[in-house]
C-alpha cells in the first residue's frame, strides 16, 4: 500500500473502523476501498508497534511507527580477495578450481563470502577484463596458429616485379604472447618452417598447437579425428607437443589467434604500408622490430605486458626445445619396380629386392632418403638430384645380380688380358663401341668363354685376325675358330707374286691420261 502523507486518512479510517466500531475487516475493506489483506497488514503493523484507539501521534510519527525506515547494512567491511592474483593462479595452474580458491581464502578469513558470493564477485571483477583475455587459457598450454588474409607486396629490385607474401601468425592462449613473419608460400616446406621459427622465437614449446584446416597442416579435416599431413606429425612428435585442428567452420575454436591476425594486420602490416621492401629477409627485419613493440606494449587493464606475463606463466609450464630443430621431410608412397628399386623426383633408389611389387613409404629429407615397409625402415640413402641415375647398394641385389655388377670395364679387360694381348684389345674395343660399357659386357664374356671351349691360345690367334681383318664381334671370332681360320697366316703374313700383264695399267698411266685430256679455259 502506498505509504504517501495522503494514505495516512485510510490507515486511520482503517483502525477506526476495526478498532473504534468493532467492524470486521472484510466490511472495513469494502468500506475503505482496499483490499483484505492490507487491512490485515495494517492491523498487525500497529499491533507491533504498540498502539491502541484513540490514536493521539501525527501522521508523521504514526508512519514512522508503521512502516520503519530499513536497517543500515552492517558496517563491518568483509576483506576483499586479490581478485588478479587469484585470477593468474587459476590459469597458470592446470587443475585448480575456483572451490580451492575459496578454501584457502576462508583459512585466512573465516568470516568473509561465503562460496556462492566469492564466485558471483570473481565473475563480476572478471567481467572487466579486455575481451580478448576473458577466455580461461592455462599456462603454456595451446599455441594458435594461422595466416593472415591480409598479404605483403616485395617488390624484385631487378624486374620491378611486385610478389605478396603470407604472412604466418601464431599466439600464446595465456600471455597473448604474438609471433609473426613473412613467407612466399602457404606450402608444406613455408607451414613447417613457420612453426620451427616460431618455437625458436618463444624459447619452449607448447603443449598443443591448434591450426586451422589448413591443407599444408590438415590432410583430411574431421570434426572428430582429423587426419594430419605426415610431415607435420612428425614435426610435432619431434618437439613432442600435440596438433589439435580447429573444428572446421567453428572460429571461437581458434579465438586467441583471430584476434592476433587483427592484431598483426592493425599494428605490425599497417605500421609498414609506406615501406617498400625489396627481399623476405628485408620484410621479415621489420616485422621483427614490430613485433618487440607489440609483445612489450603494456597492457591497458591488466598489469605487465605480453613478453611479462609470458616470462612469468607460459614459459615455466612449457616444454625445453629439443637439441636439434627439425628437418622438413616431406612422405610419399612408392611402389617397387621390377627392379627392385623405387623413383623419387626421377631419381632411382635400391631396396631389397624381396619387395619387389610392395607399396612403400618414402621419407624424403634435403640430405637422406629412407623407405619404409609397414612401419620398418629397409633402405636408406644419401639423396642424389641427378635425374634418370640409380643408387643401388650390393646386399639389395640378388645373388646373380650381384656377382654380375662385381664386374667392371677393368676387371674384363684385365681377365682377357689372361688369354693375350690381342683378346684385351678385341674387349677393349668392344667396350668403347657401346655408348654405355655395361652393354658391351655380356659380349665380352661371350668371347672370353670361348677360351674354355677352343683354349686360351686359339682364342688369342682368333683374336689376332679379328683385328686384322677388323672383324672384332663374338660371331666373327667364334666364325674363325670354328672354321679353323686361326691356324692360318694372317693375311699381312702371306707372300703374294710380282704379276706382270698387258691389262695392268700403273699410276703412271692414269696420271698421263688426265694431263692430255686436260684443256686450258679462258675464262
Amino acid at each position: 500500500m502506498p505509504r504517501e502523507r495522503v494514505a495516512m486518512r485510510k490507515i486511520r479510517e482503517i483502525l477506526r473502523l476495526v478498532w473504534g466500531c468493532n467492524r470486521s475487516r472484510r466490511d472495513t475493506a469494502k468500506a475503505c476501498g482496499v483490499g483484505k489483506s492490507t487491512v490485515n497488514d495494517t492491523i498487525a503493523r500497529a499491533i507491533a508497534a504498540g498502539l491502541c484507539w484513540p490514536i493521539a501521534l501525527d501522521d508523521e510519527a504514526l508512519e514512522k511507527l508503521l512502516y520503519p525506515p530499513p536497517q543500515p547494512p552492517s558496517s563491518r567491511k568483509l576483506h576483499q580477495p586479490d581478485w588478479q592474483s587469484l585470477h593468474d593462479e587459476l590459469t597458470s595452474h592446470k587443475h585448480l578450481t575456483l572451490m580451492l580458491l575459496w578454501q584457502e581464502y576462508k583459512e585466512g578469513e573465516p568470516s568473509g563470502y561465503q562460496y556462492s558470493q566469492f564466485c558471483e564477485l570473481y565473475r563480476q571483477w572478471r567481467k572487466k577484463l579486455d575481451r580478448s583475455m576473458r577466455q580461461e587459457h592455462r599456462a603454456g598450454d595451446k599455441f594458435f596458429v594461422d595466416y593472415s588474409g591480409m598479404t605483403l607486396p616485395i617488390v624484385d629490385a631487378s624486374t620491378g616485379e611486385i610478389r605478396e607474401a603470407e604472412i604466418f601468425v601464431g599466439v600464446m592462449g595465456n600471455s597473448n604472447l604474438t609471433y609473426a613473419e613473412a613467407t612466399w608460400t602457404q606450402g608444406l616446406p613455408d607451414w613447417i618452417g613457420s612453426h620451427i621459427r616460431a618455437f625458436g622465437y618463444l624459447g619452449a614449446v607448447p603443449q598443443c598447437v591448434v591450426p586451422d584446416n589448413l591443407r599444408s597442416g590438415v590432410t583430411k579435416a574431421c570434426r572428430y579425428e582429423p587426419q594430419l599431413n605426415p610431415s607435420y606429425a612428425e614435426c610435432a612428435d619431434h618437439y613432442g607437443t600435440a596438433v589439435i585442428p580447429a573444428r572446421v567452420r567453428r572460429p571461437k575454436d581458434k579465438a586467441k589467434v583471430e584476434g592476433g591476425v587483427l592484431i598483426a594486420q592493425r599494428f605490425i602490416l599497417a605500421g609498414l604500408r609506406q615501406r617498400t621492401f625489396f627481399s623476405l629477409a628485408e620484410a621479415n627485419a621489420a616485422i621483427r622490430q614490430r613485433l618487440e613493440l607489440l609483445n612489450n606494449r603494456p597492457f591497458r587493464k591488466l598489469p605487465g605486458c605480453r613478453r611479462s606475463r609470458f616470462e612469468e606463466f607460459d614459459r615455466p609450464a612449457m616444454r625445453p626445445l629439443p637439441e636439434t630443430p627439425y628437418q622438413l621431410s616431406q612422405w610419399s608412397k612408392a611402389r617397387v619396380h621390377i627392379d627392385y628399386h623405387v623413383e623419387v623426383d626421377h631419381h632411382f633408389y635400391s631396396v631389397p629386392h624381396r619387395l619387389v611389387g610392395e607399396q612403400l613409404e618414402i621419407r624424403a629429407t634435403a640430405t637422406t632418403i629412407e623407405c619404409l615397409h609397414r612401419g620398418n625402415r629397409v633402405a636408406s640413402h644419401p639423396r642424389s638430384y641427378l635425374q634418370g641415375k640409380h643408387s643401388t647398394l650390393p646386399e639389395h641385389m640378388p645373388k646373380a645380380h650381384r656377382e654380375y655388377a662385381e664386374w667392371t670395364p677393368q676387371r674384363i679387360v684385365a681377365w682377357a688380358a689372361q688369354s693375350g694381348a690381342a683378346t684385351a684389345a678385341v674387349v677393349e674395343q668392344i667396350l668403347s663401341r657401346k655408348a654405355y660399357p655395361e652393354h658391351g659386357f655380356r659380349s665380352c664374356m661371350g668371347v672370353i668363354s670361348l677360351g674354355k671351349r677352343f683354349s686360351k691360345e686359339r682364342l688369342e690367334a682368333a683374336c689376332a685376325r679379328a683385328l686384322a681383318i677388323r672383324g672384332v664381334s663374338y660371331k666373327s671370332i667364334k666364325s674363325i675358330l670354328e672354321n679353323n681360320l686361326d691356324q692360318k697366316p694372317l693375311p699381312s703374313q702371306l707372300e703374294l707374286p710380282p704379276v706382270s700383264h698387258e691389262n695392268l695399267r700403273g699410276t703412271h698411266y692414269y696420271n698421263d691420261e688426265r694431263l692430255s685430256h686436260a684443256e686450258p679455259t679462258d675464262h
